[in-house]
């Protein structure tokens, strides 16, 4: 088995949806491959993460009335964890004020998985002029590409990745020893991720031109936030 095809089976692994077959061979490739073993240990982290904010979720006193309402129940009975989790499962069809937990998961996995060797990048250059027509072809839209490296941020180049169920393109920095994966998409099409922390990733998200910025790295928070102002501050 080689590490694509492995890398495709992890989750479904995950959720027990392979035969025993499968299961038993991509156990065995798991076994014999850091990078694939990195990657389970991190997906498997971010899946631990999901089930205790489900269980944790609080739910609203308004939808906690319509859930009593439409099944009926004392609302005594019905804990803010149940219906947060029934939510979670599409009982229920509300609209959430933010992207649900599992987009802002589906960006760190996005960068979890390209840090393992190999994966990081499509195109390799530092130059702007190079990355921005890859491109051109694969998305429906051009992401627009800065070089920061006098500031310290070297563009190291750019990905195609898979988030909320469409492709997006992604643009690689490094700073230090830190690698930043900046995803880009345009306004409206995907949900907005508030700025955060999660498993050790900081989130930083600006807008400009039409487009959404998602910033994640492990590099310090402030020096992330510097590398948003910088990027929205120059031409």
């Amino acid at each position: 088995m080689e590490c694509v095809e492995a890398e495709l089976l992890l989750g479904a692994d995950m959720d027990g949806e392979l035969d025993a077959v499968q299961s038993a061979a991509l156990a065995s490739h798991v076994a014999g491959c850091v990078g694939c073993a990195r990657l389970r240990a991190g997906l498997s982290t971010l899946q631990a993460t999901m089930r205790v904010e489900l269980r944790a979720w609080p739910a609203p006193a308004g939808l906690r009335r319509q859930f009593v309402r439409r099944w009926r129940w004392p609302e005594w009975r019905l804990p803010g964890a149940f219906i947060g989790g029934a939510v979670a499962a599409g009982l229920l069809l509300v609209s959430l004020p933010r992207a649900p937990a599992s987009f802002d998961n589906a960006l760190i996995s996005g960068h979890l998985r390209a840090l393992q060797p190999g994966h990081l990048v499509d195109v390799a250059s530092n130059d702007q002029h190079n990355v921005k027509p890859w491109f051109d072809g694969r998305l429906d839209y051009a992401p627009p590409v800065k070089n920061l490296a006098d500031a310290g941020f070297v563009l190291d180049g750019g990905r195609l990745d898979a988030v909320g169920g469409r492709p997006v393109a992604v643009l690689v920095y490094r700073f230090r020893l830190h690698v930043i994966d900046v995803f880009v998409w345009p306004t409206g099409v995907l949900p907005a991720v508030p700025d955060g922390s999660r498993l050790g990733y900081d989130m930083v998200r600006w807008s400009q031109d039409g487009f959404e910025f998602q910033a994640v790295s492990d590099v310090n928070v402030d020096d992330l936030r510097r590398f948003g102002r910088l990027w929205r501050a120059t031409e």
